[in-house]
């Protein structure tokens, strides 16, 4: 899948273990520039790990570890050389329940540009505006910059969050299950919004949502029990899988 110059990320022979339990197995994959890949497979089977590995969230993990080759753009993340922070600023991530800081929704946006330091009032003044912009949510906020993200809608939120992540200027955005904890309508939002960043971002969702992963994205990959069975088209994956095993699921046959 997405061979050649246009895989941003890949793995290859890739294994993570806690502790003494292996949760992924030997798996190969490459994820294409500027599409949209979704994550499928029943819980427990290893999507969240997997999306993990990318932007080197696991190392927070006790008694985790690797092996295989984890590559961003050619190089391997996990060499020694590699700074897990810088990682995170270019390979962003959203969180299955949304969790902006107790602050204001401006200081949300802003909290990642002045880490980063070098901006001026007016500078960060740009940043989040064009950062809420991007996520769709700027004419919901403009006139309460001030007030707690806290007060925001659950849906509101989650996309005060992917601002929050795009205000940093990364080239690829990890959502995992960005929409499990919403409603319907703050869902379709999302999705629309999912859409949209395709054009300046390369994106990998992780769903539960099948209608939602064949809505939303390019690719598909099906894992069980830490294992790529099977990696696609979103439109093949759907209709014409290889496996019988990723049938069975698409079907409901089990999962």
């Amino acid at each position: 899948m997405n061979e050649g110059k246009n895989a941003v990320l890949e793995v290859v022979n890739h294994n993570v273990w806690y502790g003494t339990a292996q949760v992924l197995h030997d798996n190969n994959l490459q994820i294409g520039h500027r599409r949209i890949t979704a994550l499928i497979g029943p819980s427990g089977c290893g999507k969240s790990t997997f999306i993990r590995c990318f932007n080197r969230m696991n190392d927070f993990i006790r008694d985790f570890r690797l092996s295989g080759k984890v590559l961003f753009e050619g190089q391997d993340l996990y060499q020694r050389e590699v700074d897990p922070i810088e990682v995170r600023l270019r390979i962003g991530m959203v969180f299955q329940k949304p969790n902006p800081f107790p602050k204001s929704i401006y200081d949300n946006i802003a909290y990642g540009p002045r880490l980063q330091g070098g901006c001026s009032k007016q500078d960060l003044d740009k940043i989040v505006e064009t950062s809420l912009q991007k996520a769709a949510i700027w004419n919901e906020v403009k006139d309460k910059l001030n007030h707690s993200a806290l007060a925001l809608s659950g849906g509101q939120q989650q996309r005060l969050c992917i601002a929050r992540a795009l205000a940093v200027e990364p080239e690829i955005l990890l959502l995992d299950e960005p929409c499990s904890a919403l409603d319907p309508a703050a869902t379709s939002k999302i999705e629309e919004l999912i859409v949209d960043l395709k054009n300046n971002y390369t994106v990998v969702i992780v769903t539960h949502n099948m209608q939602q992963a064949g809505r939303v994205s390019d690719d598909t990959v099906f894992f069980y029990n830490g294992v790529i069975v099977e990696a696609g088209k979103t439109k093949n994956i759907f209709t014409k899988p290889a496996k019988k095993q990723t049938e069975d699921y698409i079907t409901g046959r089990f999962g």
